[in-house]
């Protein structure tokens, strides 16, 4: 929500976005929705818990975490910040869910939702380069300890795109659905790609896009995949 006042639109927040995101996200039709950043109830969304009211209106189970930051964080001091979360909406199939923590970085929380022939890690990586790096050492430690194939999405704060996390997907036998390296923000004039979805040998993708969706400050990816 754009203002004059600096600062004022993060702390009102936008009221009319969320029910254009709820009919995105139907309109899409998912069977795994992960967002990232939503709010979990601060004064910005006026005590509405998003994840829940998004799955609540498109009858899919909800599975978040508030504490994104991890315990000791300073920024569980913090209003508006502390409310700040991952989530993932998901068709009633789903296994199971864990939480996982990186140990570096402020933007801590790994969300892996288990579905009975595969495993999905959501994912906010650090803004920094060294914190980066190290969650995807303990990112890979995860990966290596899952025995179905595996995605992993999410915003990974790559200023340098797809060639920061060569080593990484190598490694961990992973490839990007966007072959093609499209940017995804910022929204209103798509830079960088930052956002990405990972998916190991076992999935075959049958499309992917990007749709020029401006309801946040990055655009949504939208993946078609099957499991062999």
């Amino acid at each position: 929500m754009h203002m004059p006042v600096p600062g004022a639109g993060y702390v009102l927040g936008n009221q009319t976005v969320l029910p254009d995101i709820t009919e995105f996200i139907r309109s899409v039709d998912p069977d795994i929705a992960g967002l990232i950043e939503v709010d979990t109830g601060s004064i910005r969304s006026r005590k509405i818990n998003q994840a829940e009211k998004i799955a609540a209106d498109l009858q899919l189970n909800s599975s978040y975490e508030v504490n994104k930051y991890g315990e000791s964080s300073l920024n569980q001091l913090i209003p508006i910040i502390r409310k700040q979360g991952n989530a993932f909406l998901a068709a009633a199939r789903v296994h199971g869910e864990s939480f996982h923590y990186f140990d570096t970085g402020i933007k801590r929380l790994i969300i892996e939702l288990e579905m009975r022939n595969f495993s999905v890690f959501l994912v906010h990586l650090s803004l920094k380069y060294r914190h980066r790096h190290l969650q995807l050492r303990k990112l890979y430690d995860l990966i290596e300890a899952t025995k179905k194939p595996v995605i992993v999405a999410g915003d990974f704060n790559t200023f340098w795109g797809q060639d920061e996390i060569y080593l990484f997907m190598r490694a961990a036998g992973l490839t990007s659905a966007n072959v093609e390296r499209l940017p995804s923000y910022p929204a209103r004039s798509p830079r960088k790609e930052l956002d990405f979805i990972l998916y190991q040998d076992g999935i075959d993708v049958s499309n992917f896009e990007i749709p020029q969706i401006r309801l946040s400050d990055h655009l949504p990816l939208v993946c078609d995949f099957d499991i062999r």
